[in-house]
């Protein structure tokens, strides 16, 4: 705390000696003790004061550098996503619009589903190949 050397100590303790006097000497060494004690704890009280007040600054700034890069990273991906939403839906578009005139080359242009009184009727080059139902017309048919 002080400069204060072992031959000045011993400098100051003879002057005390002869100014107080040797009956109340003791007294005053152990009120100016307790008055050295009380200064170094407010003093380290002070110290630590100060030192929890700037780490908490740090704490502060750390926090606000974080928040601010945590808001960075948050718009440039917002950006990139709608900027892929963009790009898909230009796409989408794209395919959409490349599909379109390819549909209206493959559709044919009369239907060609066959009638429901065609698809059921055997042709006549067949129908001597079906048996009867009666044994007799079955032998002359053959």
């Amino acid at each position: 705390m002080f400069d204060i050397g072992f031959s000045e100590m011993i400098v100051i303790a003879i002057v005390a000696l002869v100014v107080i006097g040797p009956e109340r000497l003791p007294k005053v060494a152990r009120t100016a003790g307790h008055m050295l004690g009380r200064l170094q704890r407010y003093v380290n009280d002070v110290k630590s004061d100060i030192n929890r007040e700037i780490q908490l600054e740090e704490l502060k700034k750390l926090q606000s550098e974080l928040q601010e890069s945590a808001r960075s990273v948050e718009q440039s991906l917002t950006t990139e996503m709608s900027a892929a939403k963009q790009a898909l839906s230009q796409t989408e578009q794209t395919l959409r619009g490349d599909l379109q005139p390819m549909a209206a080359l493959e559709q044919p242009a009369a239907p060609t589903a066959p009638s429901p009184a065609t698809s059921h009727a055997l042709p006549p080059a067949s129908a001597a190949a079906v048996p009867a139902a009666n044994p007799e017309q079955s032998q002359r048919t053959v």
